[in-house]
This record gives structure tokens, C-alpha cells and sequence, in this order.
């Protein structure tokens, strides 16, 4: 008998478990909380979480809690597909949140089309990755890393006096999925398909050549264990370059890279990184060797930007709020990117009264620049393969220990006037 009455508890046990899952709607986000992508891997898992919190505390979605599921894949591709095929196959997710940088997110996209998975990309650039012909890609960015350098020439034409821009540029990056797709559109190269080596699309001649500048130096460094930065920053000062183009793959790069620069005494009159916008950055290299450096970004606290959470109206404004609550510290766009993918995937799920990706993915597709998903990023609806449309950089800049944003003028309030040229490291 008491071996029947433990079975029987293990059965109630079971159904209890089952009965608990189906009362939740559960969502699985494989993240680089340890490993080089670490940095950005918390963060984009604070965003998540904040996101989700404030769901349930306004009742859930569909009526029911929503579970996040996040695991850790150690910044390894290999580790991040399998945890995606476990959350689908075992922890039984009705949807997913994406993972941090191109690197990661590129092969994830074969296994989330397997499984005909709506696939959100907080942060995936490479325009290889939509290029791969996959279903219910939506990127929660501006467009792919190879057009960032638009913005960029933009904001120089616009800001920087006729006869006083650089004349010769350097680039350095690392070799890495998005370093290396910034890059490609900048020098003017063709992006090719690793796995069949077709060409996806000629950036000929490149943005710096259509500008009018010399390129007189473009290297890149190993994607792992790069040490030396000091070799790497001789070489950039001996170059002459009157502008410096560092696309790093981690604001702990982009520490490297400016320390070295200061240390060997170069002076351009302009310094463009792809990454820095982080608290992490200004704190490693120091207010006097931050001032002046220009940042792209998708998000800045003080944009206006109008989204929803819950079925209600959530500003950029109160999601700062949000996080200082729960976190004590300003937000920064590697928690703002995430949380708005949070929102896009909340909006898809009420808006197609179910969790069934499908209908979500045909929800998400019928997205218009009227009708559009609302988010603490702005608005956002996306073309046949997953880009967003119409949308623009935000072109940051530290002046004076603050991250101010320069670019594009007009739009929002509270655009300064880019600083230029910059002081001396």
C-alpha cells in the first residue's frame, strides 16, 4: 500500500507540474553571461527580466504568467544551439528571445527556422544572417552592421564645417561577425556566404571612398586573445590618420584599443567606435580620453521614443525609471535593446490572441510604418527579410563625462552640437 500511495503521489506531483506550465506562457533566451561577450550578456538578461517583471505584475499575458527561461551558453556558439533546442524540445517554450551579438545569433537562426520559431534579434547586425532565406527574422536594431557607416558620413557632412573633415581615415577591427560587417561597408568590399560562398551584395566602393577619404590603414585583430595593442596603436599614429574607425566586438576592446591609443600619444581630429556607449567604456578609459568619441547607437535615455507595455503607453522615460528602480543604475542600450524585444514579442502574442508562432510571425510581418510594434527603441516594422524600415542611428558622443547624442538633428529634443575636432589623448 505504501508503495502505491508514493506512486500516486508522484503522479499528483507530475500533474501538478503540467498543470502549472500550462498556466504559464514560457520563453527561453540563451545569453553570454560568462565568456569575452559576458558584459553585454548581463545586461540584455537585466532587460528580459525587467520586461517580464513588469508583465506579470500587470497581469500576465493572455491571463497567464509569463516564465523566463534564461540559460547561459558561455559566449560559445555550439553551447547556445543546444540550449535553443532544449528550451523547444524539453522546457516545451511557446516562444524565445534572442541572443546577444551576430556571432551567436547566426547560427541559432538555422535552428529557430527548423522549428518554424518567430526568431527576435536584440542584437545580430550581419547582413549574412538575413540573407539566409529564414522565415520570422525581425531585427530589434536600425538595419545591418554594413549600412551603419551612412550615419556616420551623414553626421559629418552635416556637422563638421566644409574643408575642416579628414582627409585619411584608419580602420582597425576586430575579426569578428560584426566588426567585420561594419567594416565591410565602410572599405567598399562584397559580403559573401560562408556556406556557399555566394555573393550576397558589392558595397563598392564604400562609404569612406564616396566621402572623398583616403584609406591609409586597415587592419584586424584576431577575434580571440588579442593582447597587443600597443603595436596596433604605433601603427595607427605612424599612419598619420586624421580620423580613427575602432570596431571593436566588446566595449572591453574598445577600453584596449583607446588606452593604447592614449599611451602612444596619437591625435586625431576624429574617433568613431562601434562600441562604448557603456558606463564600462568611460569608467575604463577616463572623462579626458572618452571626450569626443563617437558611438552609434540605437538608444539614448533622453530620446522621446513612445511604446507600449501591457496594453498601455510605456515611454523611453519610464523605462529609465523602471530599471533605476529595480537596479539603481541608468539603463544603457545593451538593457534597452532586449527590453524592447520583450515588448515586440508582447505585442505579437496579444495581437494574435495566441501563442502559436505562426500567428505571431504573420503578425509581426503585417507590421506597417502606420501600424507599427511601439517600443522603447521607437517604432518598428520590418521588409521581407527581417530589417527594420526607415529607421537611423542615433550618433552618440562623451562630452565633458556624459554621453550626449549629435545626430540626427531635428528629429528629437536634445540633439547637441557635435564636438570637433578632439583634444588630445
Amino acid at each position: 500500500m505504501r508503495k502505491a500511495s508514493v506512486t500516486m503521489a508522484a503522479l499528483a506531483a507530475t500533474l501538478t507540474a503540467t498543470a502549472a506550465y500550462a498556466e504559464t506562457i514560457r520563453i527561453g533566451a540563451s545569453l553570454p553571461i560568462t565568456g569575452g561577450l559576458s558584459v553585454s550578456g548581463e545586461k540584455h538578461k537585466r532587460g528580459y527580466e525587467l520586461c517580464n517583471k513588469l508583465i506579470n505584475e500587470a497581469g500576465g499575458l493572455l491571463g497567464q504568467q509569463v516564465e523566463l527561461i534564461v540559460s547561459d551558453n558561455r559566449s560559445d556558439p555550439a553551447t547556445a544551439i543546444n540550449q535553443y533546442e532544449r528550451f523547444i524540445n524539453v522546457d516545451k517554450v511557446n516562444a524565445v528571445y534572442g541572443t546577444f551579438s551576430s556571432r551567436l545569433t547566426f547560427p541559432v537562426g538555422n535552428v529557430l527556422s527548423k522549428y518554424n520559431m518567430v526568431h527576435p534579434i536584440p542584437s545580430g547586425g550581419a547582413l549574412r544572417i538575413y540573407s539566409q532565406g529564414f522565415k520570422n527574422l525581425f531585427y530589434f536594431q536600425v538595419n545591418a552592421a554594413e549600412y551603419t557607416g551612412k550615419d556616420l558620413i551623414t553626421l559629418m557632412r552635416e556637422q563638421i564645417p566644409a574643408g575642416q573633415a579628414p582627409k585619411t581615415v584608419a580602420v582597425v577591427h576586430a575579426d569578428d561577425f560584426f566588426a567585420n560587417a561594419i567594416a565591410t561597408g565602410m572599405l567598399g568590399q562584397k559580403v559573401i556566404d560562408p556556406a556557399n560562398d555566394k555573393e550576397i551584395a558589392d558595397l563598392a566602393p564604400g562609404y569612406f571612398a564616396d566621402a572623398g577619404m583616403d584609406v591609409v590603414m586597415s587592419e584586424k585583430w584576431p577575434e580571440e586573445g588579442f593582447n597587443d595593442w600597443l603595436n596596433l596603436a604605433n601603427s595607427i599614429k605612424q599612419s598619420g590618420a586624421e580620423m580613427i574607425v575602432g570596431l571593436t566586438a566588446s566595449a572591453e576592446e574598445a577600453v584596449q584599443l583607446t588606452r593604447a591609443l592614449k599611451t602612444v600619444g596619437a591625435t586625431p581630429k576624429f574617433v568613431y567606435l562601434s562600441q562604448g556607449a557603456q558606463t564600462e567604456f568611460i569608467e575604463g578609459v577616463g572623462k579626458e580620453s572618452a571626450d569626443s568619441v563617437i558611438i552609434h547607437t540605437t538608444w539614448h535615455k533622453d530620446v522621446n521614443f513612445q511604446g507600449t507595455l501591457a496594453g498601455k503607453p510605456f515611454t523611453n522615460a519610464d523605462f529609465v525609471a523602471a530599471f533605476q528602480k529595480e537596479y539603481g543604475v541608468e539603463p544603457d542600450e545593451d538593457s534597452a535593446i532586449p527590453f524592447a524585444v520583450c515588448q515586440g514579442i508582447e505585442q505579437s502574442i496579444i495581437g494574435a490572441g495566441s501563442t502559436d508562432n505562426a500567428r505571431m510571425g504573420e503578425w509581426l510581418n503585417a507590421r506597417t510604418k502606420e501600424d507599427p510594434v511601439r517600443t522603447v527603441l521607437g517604432n518598428f516594422s520590418w521588409d521581407d527579410i527581417g530589417l527594420p524600415e526607415d529607421k537611423r542611428h542615433i550618433m552618440t558622443q562623451w562630452q565633458d563625462g556624459e554621453m550626449k547624442f549629435v545626430y540626427p538633428v531635428g528629429e528629437f529634443d536634445g540633439v547637441v552640437p557635435l564636438k570637433y575636432p578632439k583634444a588630445g589623448f
